[in-house]
């Protein structure tokens, strides 16, 4: 059998040069992020940066240093910037030099983590049972890790779904004759729970928004109502989803009453809690947080509040039974075997959508082992402290107004003087946010309640610092009486 000419690889024609090029890569990220707090918060993308990501696809190769240059000059200096003690914006953690190492590291081993017998399937699961543990689960539950809240919620509403509408279901589907689907949630809930009750064929006109309170929390009679009256129509109500903490306001969602509501309807109870749930660890919120533990499901985020590089969530279902028969599928390709590459742990794919699972829990398993929970509960609460800090520079002004109430690491703020009309508070606070911005002080967000735009500050951040606060605080008053003085 005559060879071929000529075999090719990607592997490094040579290696002591690539090796010194990956140690000049880690050396220049580790001392990136050791500096990136002197640096500012953000910075606007120069149309000639943008533009040279318009180039054309190439077609021959070019040195990896000259790429590696071309990437410390044009991507670097415009990143996000959610590793800077300054950013407050939606819930987007910081990341860390354990993780980063980890990824390096999983990146090295690059399994697939869904089946086989090979050890990463057995750090995935352990990193699983001590996330179980964190939230107070039984050891028989079942959980996977996923890329974040999102998939996490609709794998948890899937197997919600299906638990409620029977064994059939996943062969037959909808029936023409079969009663209208609703789901319920608070008008606060967070809108990825909107696209799965659409992807899972429920439709958003059945997905019931019930009212809050004045603490931006679900109104759990209203919730009754709501269920009483679609049973009265002929609908069949499967599941409620609480949340523990709004992404708006970081609210809880009554815990206790909604459980004993579920309870009383047969219906599924799920937890939304990819921004609170690690908030339990906090004293302060522990009791408000205690019947999460009792849901059918619950979804988080260990990017958010255990501050690890994106991308990697988790959700919890109860009953394991339940869970694998939602999503369990073997053809031929994927049986397992008791000995050999194809044996292992039950395949991970027979619990969620995805075949193709990257080795995320080896960031989890590093930082749970390196910082305990000691740990991050320490961090957690820093952060709410910091919130409650925040406040209270805010009202020593005489300028600054907290329009919502302050839970878990959310503060909801604006600038306000005597006389404004609404309509002239909303347009300077948009101005001031974008100067914040602009300037590179700090990077908060912003929503709207109750028609008054806020600027919205949420500290899921392990390197901010009280000064930051200040300064930050400062900006806004210093900025805002800027604008309103040139009205």
């Amino acid at each position: 059998m005559t060879p071929l000419p000529t075999e090719y690889d990607f592997d490094p024609a040579d290696w002591p040069a690539a090796t010194a090029l990956g140690q000049r890569m880690l050396a220049d990220m580790m001392n990136y992020l050791e500096g990136v707090g002197d640096e500012v918060s953000w910075q606007q993308i120069p149309d000639a940066v943008k533009e040279r990501m318009r180039a054309p696809l190439p077609q021959t190769g070019q040195p990896l240093g000259d790429i590696y240059a071309e990437f410390i000059r044009d991507v670097v200096p415009y990143n996000k910037k959610n590793i800077h003690p300054a950013f407050y914006a939606w819930v987007q953690g910081t990341g860390t030099v354990t993780g980063l190492l980890a990824d390096m590291l999983a990146s090295a081993l690059n399994p697939n983590v869904t089946i086989g017998e090979h050890m990463p399937m057995y750090v995935d699961a352990q990193a699983v049972d001590w996330c179980k543990e964190l939230m107070g689960f039984p050891a028989s539950a079942s959980g996977m890790l996923v890329s974040g809240g999102s998939m996490a919620n609709i794998t948890a509403l899937t197997v919600a779904r299906n638990s409620q509408l029977g064994p059939d279901f996943r062969e037959e589907g909808f029936a023409v004759d079969m009663p209208r689907t609703t789901v319920y949630c608070s008008t606060e809930t967070h809108s990825c729970v909107q696209k799965a009750v659409e992807i899972l064929g429920i439709g958003n006109r059945y997905l019931r928004r019930v009212p809050v309170n004045d603490r931006y929390e679900m109104d759990h009679e209203a919730l009754i109502q709501a269920i009483e009256e679609d049973i009265a129509a002929g609908h069949r109500p499967i599941c409620v989803v609480a949340t523990a903490g709004t992404v708006n306001t970081g609210a809880i969602d009554p815990m206790e009453e909604i459980f004993n509501v579920c309870q009383r309807f047969g219906l599924w109870f799920h937890v939304d809690g990819a921004y609170g749930a690690l908030c339990r660890l906090d004293p302060t919120y522990r009791e408000r947080l205690r019947y999460m533990e009792r849901a059918d499901s619950i979804a988080f985020d260990l990017h958010k509040w255990m501050y690890l590089p994106y991308e990697v969530g988790c959700v919890l279902i109860r009953d394991r039974d339940l869970h694998r028969r939602s999503f369990a599928l073997t053809p031929s390709y994927l049986q397992s075997s008791h000995r050999g590459l194809a044996g292992g742990p039950d395949p991970l794919n027979n619990y969620g959508f995805e075949l193709s699972r990257n080795f995320k829990a080896l960031k989890v398993w590093m930082s749970l082992k390196e910082n305990g929970v000691e740990g991050y509960a320490r961090l957690i609460a820093q952060n709410n402290r910091q919130a409650e800090y925040v406040s209270r520079l805010a009202a020593a002004t005489d300028c600054l107004e907290v329009v919502a109430p302050v839970s878990m690491s959310i503060v909801c703020l604006r600038y306000i003087r005597p006389g404004m009309t609404e309509e002239e508070s909303n347009a300077l606070n948009r101005e001031l946010l974008l100067r914040l911005h602009e300037r590179g002080i700090a990077s908060p967000s912003a929503t709207v309640l109750r028609g008054m735009y806020c600027i919205r500050i949420c500290i899921v951040n392990h390197k901010t610092k009280n000064r930051d606060l200040l300064r930050l605080v400062e900006a806004l008053a210093g900025i805002g009486n800027e604008l309103y003085g040139s009205v």
